[in-house]
């Protein structure tokens, strides 16, 4: 059986508790690991909480009035994609050295005072991905194997 649910929500900060309370809602319904439900909710918490202070137009004073989550829940994995429409991820550029308090992660694009949430959703997922999508924002998509319950409702086949 399959979960699949998305979300358009408004660029604001009270969007990421709703976002990851809904996320944790169905996996403690479907029966997922808690520990596996944490991780994904902190990485969900933390591409969304990019979306909202990133998300925007870029224009002074402009605003996008949203961002999608989508989630799937099917088989053995896991698979959310955050997106907006921002203006994306900087250019990666080459540096001598990383700050020491950044997690790093080849993936991950990488700012000089920011990035450490998306080293963070790299670190908690098994596979994750950040892309500029030109002319309409950047997307993050991560994905985690599920761990069941021995009570869960939806465990794979």
């Amino acid at each position: 059986m399959s979960i699949w649910w998305s979300l358009h929500l408004r660029r604001e900060a009270a969007s990421v508790p709703l976002a990851r309370r809904l996320l944790l809602g169905a996996m403690e319904t479907a029966g997922v690991d808690p520990d596996i439900s944490f991780d994904l909710s902190l990485a969900l918490s933390e591409a969304c909480a990019n979306a909202v202070e990133h998300g925007g137009t870029g224009g002074p004073g402009a605003t996008s009035p949203g961002y999608r989550v989508t989630a799937f829940l099917d088989g053995e994995r896991c698979r959310i994609e955050v997106t907006d429409s921002g203006p994306g991820f900087p250019v990666r550029q080459k540096r001598r050295t990383a700050p020491q308090n950044v997690l790093a992660h080849p993936t991950a694009p990488t700012c000089a005072e920011s990035g450490r949430g998306l080293g963070l959703i790299a670190e908690l997922s098994d596979h994750a991905d950040f892309r500029n999508r030109p002319g309409r924002g950047a997307m993050v998509r991560f994905d985690k194997v599920l761990k069941w319950r021995e009570d869960a409702l939806l465990r794979a086949s």
